[in-house]
């Protein structure tokens, strides 16, 4: 394994304050490259936000993500509404593809980072990072005409333990913030761009509980693109965010409750097209 090398530049450039650490050249060339050979091979889902049996709210409309995802480790489908602690455990995280070669050794390196970087406390027992989303950010195409949605409104991340995030192609304008008054998320505490190769990692009450996140904008003058998988889309950055599921979350498909499986067994099968992982795991109903 590589040496802690990132957390020895942190120190040299940016201390910033406990709880958020940024390297802005984590990746390694050869990294890099092994690791966009492999997103190049995704076909990302386009998801729904809500289904059949977790229907809008009174006054809201179905709506598709701003940007195609794929997941590792477990899929958490938005029409189930994501995992949230600590309510929201069942039927949450459904069994997804191993890390691939490449991003199971950097999320090693990252792991032993954040034991570095972070209390104890905010490390909790058992923590490694076993879920990463993949997110496509760049331009979709309506009704012939091309709209930008390279960016995430404010939220948070309910998994427990610290979250990474690496970031490759354009980079993206990324802010915390803090709520003012109700409704209302807009004093920014800290942003920054985040780079080509770069990662971000945070962790503690002050980034996981009391602010929020969110990326404003993802440039454009980089000219990076990445394979055309999703019809009608344009991938100019994508982000691998990693965070902590406590294993005995993750559950099969098999295990899902009926009106889960209901929901999400069209994307099941639709990712089952191109991943064999994901074809076992419907053939184990």
């Amino acid at each position: 394994m590589r040496p802690l090398r990132s957390l020895r530049r942190n120190q040299r450039r940016s201390p910033g304050s406990y709880g958020l650490h940024y390297d802005p050249a984590f990746l390694s060339p050869g990294d890099r490259e092994e690791l966009c050979a492999w997103i190049e091979t995704l076909h990302p889902l386009w998801e729904q936000r809500f289904s059949k049996n977790n229907p809008p709210p009174p006054g809201r409309e179905q709506r598709q993500l701003l940007r195609p995802v794929y997941w590792l480790g477990n899929w958490q489908f938005a029409c189930l509404d994501y995992y949230r602690p600590p309510h929201g455990l069942i039927d949450r995280c459904v069994r997804a593809q191993p890390f691939p070669t490449v991003l199971a050794r950097l999320v090693a390196e990252i792991e032993d980072l954040a034991r570095e970087l972070f209390k104890p406390q905010d490390v909790p027992q058992g923590w490694h990072l076993n879920t990463c989303l993949v997110n496509f950010y760049g331009s979709r195409v309506e009704s012939g005409k091309r709209e930008d949605v390279a960016r995430v409104g404010e939220h948070k991340d309910f998994e427990p333990g610290p979250v990474a995030s690496i970031s490759v192609g354009e980079r993206a304008f990324f802010q915390f913030v803090q709520s003012t008054r109700p409704g209302e998320r807009d004093a920014v505490v800290v942003q920054q761009w985040l780079d080509d190769g770069s990662l971000q990692l945070f962790a503690g009450d002050r980034f996981k509980k009391h602010l929020f996140h969110r990326v404003q904008r993802v440039d454009k003058r980089g000219g990076h693109a990445f394979a055309k998988h999703v019809e009608g889309f344009e991938t100019r950055r994508v982000n691998l965010t990693l965070r902590y599921v406590p294993d005995e979350h993750v559950i099969p498909f098999r295990k899902l409750g009926p009106k889960a499986q209901e929901d999400v067994r069209g994307y099941m099968q639709e990712l089952a097209k191109h991943a064999p992982f994901f074809g076992r795991e419907l053939e184990g109903t």
